[in-house]
């Protein structure tokens, strides 16, 4: 299964559309960290991480993972951890994944420059959820019940094709 990203709004997967939104500055296929953008190209997707405070019974054919407190996913240019999930007591700049907000109460990574990351290529890039649907830092972000869809639809051999 492929799930497709139509443009900077639209997330089709089968006959499902949903609404989205991307990074603040578009897709670009020379993603540089820190410049908004959503790389573009075909990516597997990796397990979903999961706020088991907030969510019980989660139906998806994904490896689910719970998030901690002390998760991380580095963002350090300067680390040899780049674009890897992280415990905090890793001295390293990284993306909080329990946080406040609800935004990364569900996050799938997305495995851009994910194997073998090159430093400065771009990290971090997820789905996850959004509100209002304001642009992201990069990644793809979906309100909620749309994302729980999602999960329903997709498994491990899922990729995204970010055109």
């Amino acid at each position: 299964m492929i799930i497709h990203l139509k443009n900077k709004h639209t997330l089709q997967i089968d006959d499902f559309y949903f609404k989205c939104c991307i990074g603040k500055n578009g897709v670009s296929n020379k993603k540089k960290e820190g410049d908004k953008k959503t790389p573009k190209g075909l990516f597997n997707i990796e397990h979903l991480y999961y706020r088991a405070d907030k969510f019980i019974n989660l139906k998806t054919d994904l490896k689910k993972i719970k998030i901690k407190k002390s998760m991380r996913w580095c963002d350090d240019i300067k680390s040899s951890n780049y674009n890897k999930l992280i415990s905090s007591n890793i001295k390293a700049h990284s993306e909080k994944l329990f946080r406040r907000d609800s935004k990364y109460d569900l996050i799938i990574p997305i495995k851009y420059n994910f194997k073998k990351p090159i430093r400065g290529k771009g990290s971090c890039i997820f789905f996850h959820l959004t509100k209002d649907y304001k642009s992201t830092a990069g990644c793809i972000a979906l309100k909620k019940r749309d994302f729980l869809i999602m999960l329903k639809l997709i498994n491990k051999n899922t990729k995204i094709n970010i055109i």
